[in-house]
Parts: C-alpha cells; structure tokens; sequence
C-alpha cells in the first residue's frame, strides 16, 4: 500500500502554469501576417529515418517583416523540409535556393484569419481541459489523504476549495491569451 501525503497545493500550481505556458507556445506558431520564427517550431521533417523538428536540421532567420529563410545544413534534406513546411497547415510556399529556403509570407485573407482563430480557440480548449484534468487529480489526492487520516475533512473542503481558485485562474489566463491572440489573428 502506497503512503499518502498531504496534499501540496503548489505542485498544482505548477502544473496549470505549464498547461498556460504550453497554450502561449502553441499560439506561436499561428501566422498573424507577419514572420516570425517561431512560426515553423511545430513543423516535423523526416530526417535521418525519423522525425525531427525543423529548427534541428536547419538555421531560420527572419531578414524581412514578410520572409522566414532556413538554411538547412545537409544538402539531401532541402526536399524534405520543403515538403514539410508545404504539407504544414499553415498556408505557406517554400521557395529553394541552393541550400536556402525562402518562405513569404503571404497576407492573411478574412476566411484564414476566422481559420486560426478557430484553431487557436482549440488550441485553448486542450489547455482548458488540462487544467481541469489537474484539478480532478488534486482533488482525488486530496480525498485519498482525507481517507487514510493524513488531513481532515475540513481540511479537505478548504484545499478543494484553493484547488477551485487555482483553477478558475489559470482558465481565466487561458482565456486572456486566447483573447488576446484571436484580436492579433483578426488586426488586419
């Protein structure tokens, strides 16, 4: 039989940071019209018999406002990251150059800016339901110590109740970024 802990509210916490933390490095790579590098950090290429994220076979730049280079360092590779950023869902044209791939970016059309703020609305609801996922296993934790005699029951409803505010805070900083980056997507 497993010894039970008090519960630590803390680790909580730091698991619903790193649900929000995951959702603002998902938004990231969400095309708002202008470049960025951290657009392709999502993008896979078959690399080496498996599957590598793109920043690890090549170097991206950003030298212009609308332009994203990747200078892939193996020659034999160039295909395969071009296929990769084509067969992304991002919308983007890969145009080779050597060993250099120059990607505009093309300015977004009203149906693709409703597109990423659906996608984006997705990408919140995952962390969303993260978020709850922890609180489940907060509480769970928090009704195994109260059954083993670790904390009692008033102990138990005032934890269940934190875990709660701990909760609808990191919903609500979920639902700021989502805000905030659907207003990004849809500034034309």
């Amino acid at each position: 039989m497993a010894i039970v802990e008090k519960p630590d509210l803390a680790k909580y916490r730091s698991r619903m940071d790193k649900a929000v933390d995951a959702l603002k490095e998902e938004f990231g790579s969400l095309r708002t019209g202008r470049a960025s590098a951290s657009l392709l950090d999502q993008i896979q290429v078959e690399a080496y018999g498996s599957q590598m994220p793109i920043n690890q076979v090549g170097a991206i730049s950003v030298p212009e406002p609308r332009m994203i280079s990747v200078s892939v360092w193996d020659k034999a590779l160039v295909i395969a990251v071009e296929k990769a950023i084509r067969s992304s869902n991002l919308g983007l044209n890969p145009v080779t150059d050597g060993q250099n791939l120059r990607i505009p970016i093309p300015p977004l059309t009203e149906e693709r800016r409703k597109d990423l703020a659906k996608i984006a609305g997705k990408y919140a609801e995952q962390q969303r339901i993260a978020v709850r996922n922890i609180r489940r296993d907060a509480n769970e934790d928090l009704r195994a110590a109260e059954k083993a005699h670790v904390i009692s029951q008033d102990e138990e409803k005032r934890m269940e109740t934190d875990v709660q505010k701990l909760t609808d805070e990191a919903i609500r900083r979920v639902d700021e970024a989502l805000k905030t980056k659907e207003q990004e997507i849809m500034h034309v």
